[in-house]
């Protein structure tokens, strides 16, 4: 069996990587450039922002999350570097916020521009770290979607939860401030939509 110019045998099957660090497709290699490009923008953002913050609260999420994504990023350079399993497996971030959101709006200022820095305060630093988990939600998905190399494809869907728990405690802590209000449709619209969707019958198709 010969080859030809363009990598292939006569029989028209390509070259195996011989290696677990070559197994990567070119759409995976790019789009993991854009997700750790993401992370490190996420994280250094995190970095800066953290002199700024008052409440003791807030610092508590940052300083959390920014020590939970720099492992998590840690891992998926190192899975995508070796192509094989991390030295240790993707964890589960755990907020300490409970889940109740206050719903309703209550008269607030408009928002606008700042037009000088010293207007940074802790809405807007809880706002650009919430900005930055859902961007990379996003990222992450996409990537994960374009992966082939096995291990890198599970350690990013393992770490899309947690882009949606740490962003998750930000809208709490956001809510929890009156920074993010949450309305709420009235009785009637909202039964009309909760009920708009029946179960389908358990039946299967032949």
């Amino acid at each position: 069996m010969t080859n030809n110019q363009f990598g292939q045998t006569e029989s028209g099957n390509m070259y195996q990587p011989q290696s677990a660090m070559m197994n990567h497709g070119g759409h995976e290699v790019l789009d993991m450039h854009e997700t750790l490009s993401e992370t490190v923008a996420m994280l250094n953002h995190a970095v800066l922002l953290r002199p700024h913050v008052q409440d003791p609260e807030l610092l508590d999420i940052l300083d959390r999350q920014y020590n939970f994504s720099l492992d998590e990023y840690n891992i998926t350079v190192e899975s995508f570097r070796t192509g094989r399993d991390p030295s240790h497996p993707t964890g589960s971030y755990q907020m300490k916020l409970n889940h109740d959101f206050i719903y309703g709006l209550e008269p607030s200022q408009p928002k606008k521009p700042m037009s000088n820095a010293s207007e940074l305060n802790d809405e807007m630093i809880s706002g650009y770290l919430l900005g930055g988990h859902k961007q990379l939600a996003s990222c992450k998905v996409t990537t994960a979607l374009e992966t082939t190399n096995p291990v890198v494809r599970r350690v990013l869907a393992d770490s899309v939860p947690n882009c949606i728990e740490m962003a998750y405690e930000l809208s709490l802590y956001q809510n929890k401030h009156k920074y993010y209000q949450v309305p709420q449709l009235d009785g009637k619209d909202m039964q009309e939509l909760l009920n708009a969707f029946a179960p389908a019958p358990n039946s299967r198709l032949q």
